[in-house]
């Protein structure tokens, strides 16, 4: 919370209410293991206990900014506002129904003139928060073969073509915000998908991995852009160290 008299910067607030969301899915996923609760109800349960408190928050602390969420009803009206807030509050749903496993996350970003300005990935389950102030801290490329994190259950051509032109290993993980995450601490390299996404799966992973100096972009190199469509479905990016963008995006459209 800012001090008192102080204004909360979007950078604190989206990191602030990225970190109570998270904590309310976790004392939730506590009570649903000590009661038994069937996954579906623990996963639906999650999706609007988040949902309710990142909307409610958002509306007090700044009423005047649109909202555009996975679990809310979307109004055409945010496409005339220039402050608008993208959030996905449990992204990795699936991965929060399964007990014990930490690859799900709440994303939290504010978009303006079609581009994140501030966001924040929590990954309640590990412990951390990552946002674009202050900035992550990239690490440096260790001695190993290159790492491509893609889904749990397919591979998109575009991480099979990273993974071929890299001669790169592959890491399978949950929610778009965890691999995403993930490239960030370094215990992956590149993150590249195509299809079933939306703009909140990508909005908050995107600006935090750009703000560390990553390369962010669609899978043809064009700048990932939200807010500029009635419809969010942007299904394709690629994510990835620098370095590794151009022999990607040339392998994906020679």
């Amino acid at each position: 919370m800012a001090d008192e008299g102080t204004p909360e910067d979007d950078h604190r607030l989206a990191t602030r209410l990225a970190d109570e969301a998270g904590a309310l899915l976790m004392q939730l996923r506590a009570v649903a293991e000590a009661e038994g609760r069937h996954p579906w109800q623990l996963m639906d349960e999650g999706d609007m206990l988040a949902h309710h408190h990142l909307v409610h928050a958002l509306q007090e602390a700044r009423p005047s900014d649109a909202i555009l969420s996975e679990e809310g009803r979307d109004s055409a009206n945010r496409l005339s506002n220039n402050r608008v807030w993208i959030i996905d509050p449990l992204d990795g749903t699936n991965e929060f129904g399964e007990l014990g496993r930490p690859d799900w996350a709440v994303h939290v970003a504010l978009v303006s003139d079609g581009f994140p300005i501030a966001a924040a990935v929590a990954l309640p389950a590990v412990g951390r928060t990552f946002s674009t102030r202050p900035v992550p801290e990239l690490p440096a490329l260790e001695g190993r073969r290159p790492r491509v994190v893609t889904s749990r259950f397919r591979t998109p051509q575009a991480a099979m073509i990273a993974v071929q032109v890299l001669g790169a290993d592959v890491m399978r993980l949950g929610s778009a915000g965890a691999k995403t995450m993930a490239v960030v601490m370094g215990h992956a390299d590149v993150y590249a998908h195509h299809g079933g996404m939306y703009e909140w799966d990508s909005a908050a992973p995107v600006a935090v991995a750009a703000a560390a100096g990553l390369h962010v972009s669609r899978i043809d190199g064009s700048p990932l852009v939200y807010n500029s469509n009635p419809d969010p479905w942007l299904p394709d990016l690629l994510v990835c160290r620098r370095e590794m963008a151009e022999p990607i995006l040339k392998a994906l459209w020679s």
